[in-house]
């Protein structure tokens, strides 16, 4: 049952059900967490293990490269994912369709660590490698969209910025338990040892946060406006069709928008691995470190700058963070050419604190471009279509670059290039409109007191 709220406008509350919203919060928080603890281990497997592994025979930076080419597979699947589960989303409701696709990347996150390497099963490896990732991304796909909308959807909606970033927090979150769990297996077991078998307990140990997010999301209902749009009979007949015919630029600019903040991540949380290692010969455990303290900032940063988002220009802020990141991304490569531990460290901090201030308004940009019956497939469309060529191409793009120059330049051209595509998305975008979602919260609350009566 809905119950009482926070003041949102002169006349009418926002109703917000305070437990079910807790619980929202969790849910949302600990699938996205999964999901980029998953993503965080096989980037940094990608960069230091799968090499040797899977590709055993390439020299080591095709090997790299091929690896990495594994890593991208996971966002090419993404939009099959977008278009399955993020229909589904608006079809059968949030809740279930988070669910499945808990299920699906745990599972194939598990297989991953059980998978014998290429000495054992010769080419079956790679290619079953990649079959396993190619079904994780598939359900990353379809988990974004509904875990942003099951904490946003009961929050109080002029607060959107804030509520949604709890799947926002996801990313740091995961990534901090991937590298803090790859910086203890490195440091408690010999470099041979955590070659053979040691970075799979890393994928295997997935199981727990499996276990521990469908405890959550089993005990939770769906979000009250999704069962007002049910009730009232609003919901899209064919919603993927009815956001490419009736939502385009909104699509568009929800696209654009997400294209730099990926890339940038995966220059500080990817790429940054296989630089600091191989070009300026920082020590595997000093890179990791970095990460997970970069990481450990985010936790806070992230819902700060959703919060500022909800009382200062959603876009405004989110074009700021922008410009920063890309400048950012150049200083980077001068702050550590020195090959400064503490300098890594200010870098990565630095470079992932203006991608917080990115991704904490993203979650609520992106759902507030798309009407309510249509928000679930919108978002998951353009969340997963923007992985495709945000993060899935650049590492891919900064090792390709970095080999054939021998520079950092390139790279740093590269981001700023993908941060003017950013830039055009966030003018394209609309400004957040709350009266839609205030609709159909309060027409839930009328709708439980008619079921209150009918009862009684």
């Amino acid at each position: 049952m809905i119950g009482e709220s926070t003041s949102v406008g002169a006349d009418r509350p926002a109703p917000v059900d305070k437990k079910g919203l807790a619980k929202a919060f969790a849910a949302s928080l600990t699938g996205t967490a999964l999901e980029w603890y998953d993503f965080a281990v096989y980037s940094a497997a990608a960069a230091l293990i799968f090499p040797q592994i899977f590709f055993p025979d390439s020299d080591p930076l095709t090997g790299t490269l091929l690896a990495f080419s594994t890593y991208a597979v996971g966002y090419v699947a993404r939009p099959i994912g977008g278009f399955v589960f993020g229909r589904l989303g608006d079809v059968i409701g949030r809740k279930q369709l988070l669910v499945i696709t808990l299920l699906l990347i745990g599972v194939t996150t598990f297989a991953i660590g059980l998978l014998p390497g290429y000495d054992r099963i010769g080419v079956a490896a790679p290619i079953i490698l990649v079959m396993l990732r190619f079904a994780q991304g598939v359900a990353v796909g379809g988990e974004w969209g509904g875990a942003v909308l099951l904490s946003s959807e009961y929050g109080n909606p002029r607060q959107r910025g804030f509520w949604s970033s709890a799947a926002q927090i996801g990313p740091p979150a995961g990534n901090l338990m991937a590298n803090g769990v790859l910086a203890i297996l490195t440091v408690s077991m010999t470099e041979a040892q955590f070659e053979s078998w040691g970075w799979r307990l890393a994928f295997l140990l997935s199981a727990l946060l499996v276990g521990f997010g469908l405890w959550i999301r089993l005990k939770l209902e769906d979000t009250p406006v999704f069962k007002a749009l049910q009730e009232s009979g609003d919901r899209a007949e064919a919603p993927i069709r009815e956001v490419f015919t009736t939502q385009t630029r909104p699509l568009i600019a929800a696209i654009l928008s997400r294209i730099a903040p990926d890339v940038i991540y995966a220059l500080f949380t990817v790429f940054a691995i296989t630089y600091g290692t191989r070009k300026l010969g920082f020590d595997r455990g000093e890179v990791l470190t970095a990460i997970l303290i970069g990481s450990a900032f985010q936790l806070g940063l992230i819902p700060l700058a959703g919060a500022i988002s909800d009382r200062i220009n959603r876009r405004l802020v989110y074009a700021v963070a922008a410009v920063g990141g890309v400048a950012w991304s150049a200083i980077f490569f001068v702050v550590i050419g020195g090959g400064s531990f503490p300098l890594l460290i200010v870098g990565v901090v630095v470079g992932l604190g203006f991608h917080s201030f990115m991704y904490g308004p993203q979650a609520a940009f992106v759902t507030e471009q798309f009407t309510v019956a249509l928000r679930s497939t919108g978002s998951s469309l353009a969340y997963t279509i923007a992985g495709v060529f945000g993060g899935a191409m650049a590492p891919l793009i900064f090792t390709y670059l970095l080999s054939e120059t021998d520079s950092w330049v390139p790279i740093a051209v590269y981001v700023l290039i993908v941060g003017a595509v950013t830039l055009v998305g966030l003018a394209l975008g609309r400004n957040p409109d709350p009266t839609e979602d205030e609709h159909y919260a309060l027409l839930a609350i009328e709708n439980a007191r008619h079921a209150r009566e009918s009862e009684a």
